[in-house]
């Protein structure tokens, strides 16, 4: 009776510890659902290539589209491109449309006084002015920038300055002789001249920036999260 009380108390014992396992397992491929089952909503302006742009087939590309869907690869986690009104993208950020806002976006001092979290730059831009090939606008330093240097006296030197809510429309402008010259972002302007006949960047920049990422105030840990992964891109290469 002994031994068969012990060998009852050992499958008892034994079905425990299997019932455990099992729950300890569920348990664990909850989680692992949980995080591949994220979906990361990028928040982006649709028309800054070659950073963010719609292809010729209608999907979402370019350099930081590319980087955010590897590193949600990475991580598990489905990408959602959300695109953004971008004189209101912080509103949207705020609104939780978007989990961020990562599309050549400069880091602005106001931005972190207004407590968003801003990720590590990850590119360093400068502002370029580009004109029609023909032009006789040959050095942005010479031609258009006054003796302060600064962007403020430069914008007093034009006859008219005209303000386009994206860069394509500028392009257009241009295009069209509606204006003498487009100020853009460098990456932005060497983009569309090597895409598109007739236009010529000039050699100056002027001034320059850093680019990063957005995040909600209380998105810290989600920041950090992304960063990780894209310096796991970075280090293999």
């Amino acid at each position: 009776k002994k031994i068969i009380a012990l060998i009852l108390a050992m499958v008892m014992a034994l079905s425990l510890v299997a019932c455990g396992q099992t729950a300890q397992d569920d348990k664990s491929k909850d989680d692992a659902n949980s995080t591949s089952a994220k979906t990361f909503i990028m928040g982006i302006d649709a028309e800054y290539p070659p950073f963010s742009y719609l292809d010729a087939d209608g999907n979402y590309t370019g350099f930081d589209v590319e980087v955010c869907k590897a590193a949600c690869d990475l991580l598990g986690w489905e990408l959602q491109i959300f695109p953004v009104n971008w004189d209101q993208k912080l509103v949207q950020l705020d609104a939780k449309e978007c989990d961020c806002v990562w599309s050549g976006m400069t880091i602005l001092d106001s931005m972190k006084e207004a407590g968003y979290v801003l990720s590590t730059p990850y590119y360093d831009n400068t502002q370029v002015i580009m004109v029609k090939e023909g032009s006789d606008i040959k050095s942005s330093a010479e031609a258009l920038l006054s003796e302060g240097g600064d962007l403020a006296d430069l914008a007093a030197t034009f006859g008219d300055l005209m303000t386009c809510d994206s860069f394509l429309k500028c392009f257009t402008e241009l295009g069209g002789a509606a204006v003498d010259a487009v100020i853009v972002d460098k990456p932005v302007a060497v983009s569309y001249a090597a895409e598109n006949a007739g236009f010529t960047v000039l050699d100056e920049g002027l001034g320059a920036e850093q680019y990063g990422i957005a995040f909600r105030a209380d998105d810290a840990e989600l920041c950090k999260t992304i960063e990780g992964a894209v310096a796991q891109l970075v280090e293999n290469g």
